[in-house]
């Protein structure tokens, strides 16, 4: 199932005595990727971060429905994304249980534990994601927000009464949270979770700078503030003695050779406006490339293989 708009989940309100529904609108160019729905299942709802490989959690049983967005949204933080469903939430009356970000959520432990549809429908950047957690009454609900290089991506699960009713596409919604497109292209987003940015980089080694725009083919980082570049600068001011590499990555398409050339000219394009506009000591940075060597999904789809295009940081020395 197929289509753009808002996302009405339907379902019983405890103690209201009739039925309530939940709007909760995407972007006008949301893309229902995927729909699974379970009419008698379970749910284990995260309730806190993991610790030690386990993740705190509370079982819910009904019918379980579980969808994939996919927003075409370049210039869209994935805080951006999330920040307006989860305020539908709270206006709605659900209790938020669990609200977290990428290492506050526990990072790889934390994916690997949760309920996630799979890559393409549903794609999780291990740099860059949020969780969110909420009960009202009978019912539960999730929402995992991530983000590639050049879409945003959100499954929302929800798990209540049998026969309460699962998902549907309603009528369009223009924009999230009254952001529209040309706006955030216009405004300079902040890179989400910059103020845990380095607790990121420090706990998981390497961060994916997904707000970043190369035209097709080029190896020029497109002009413009870019909010991961702004947070990456602000660290390394903050941590003179520690070196990062800016490595790039591309899709298979091409020749090994191409790619590897393609992939660090990039990177070196990141290392110079780094250093030119944000004033990172260049000694701190280095530039590399890998080609198509790393990929982070199959270079079958197109969402595959626009995952696989893309610029990360790693932490190289703590000294």
């Amino acid at each position: 199932m197929r289509g753009a708009g808002a996302l009405v989940l339907c379902g019983a309100v405890m103690g209201a005595g009739a039925a309530g529904a939940l709007d909760l609108r995407l972007p006008g160019n949301a893309v229902l990727m995927r729909e699974v729905v379970t009419e008698v299942g379970d749910l284990e709802v995260p309730t806190g971060a993991t610790v030690e490989g386990w993740l705190p959690a509370e079982p819910r049983e009904g019918q379980v429905t579980r969808q994939a967005w996919r927003i075409e949204a370049e210039f869209l933080t994935t805080l951006q994304i999330l920040a307006p469903l989860r305020g539908q939430l709270v206006a709605d009356g659900w209790e938020i249980v669990l609200d977290c970000a990428t290492a506050d959520c526990g990072g790889f432990d934390f994916r690997r534990a949760v309920d996630v549809l799979p890559p393409p429908e549903m794609f999780v950047n291990l740099g860059d994601f949020r969780w969110v957690s909420a009960i009202r009454g009978e019912e539960a609900v999730t929402l995992m927000v991530s983000r590639s290089a050049a879409a945003g991506f959100v499954q929302v699960t929800r798990v209540g009464p049998a026969g309460a009713g699962g998902a549907q596409v309603a009528a369009a919604a223009p924009a999230v949270a009254g952001v529209a497109p040309e706006a955030a292209r216009a405004v300079s987003p902040d890179f989400p979770g910059a103020a845990e940015f380095g607790a990121t980089l420090e706990t998981a080694g390497r961060v994916v700078l997904s707000d970043l725009s190369f035209a097709t083919g080029s190896a020029e980082l497109a002009p413009g503030d870019f909010g991961s570049l702004a947070a990456l600068a602000d660290y390394l001011a903050a941590h003179p003695d520690r070196r990062v590499a800016l490595v790039g990555h591309t899709d298979a398409e091409g020749t090994l050779e191409a790619n590897i050339a393609l992939s660090k000219r990039r990177a070196g394009s990141v290392l110079e406006r780094l250093a030119e506009v944000h004033g990172v000591a260049r000694g701190q940075m280095a530039a590399e490339g890998m080609g198509y060597l790393a990929p982070v999904a199959a270079n079958l789809t197109p969402e595959g293989r626009e995952a696989n295009r893309r610029v990360e940081v790693i932490l190289l020395s703590t000294e």
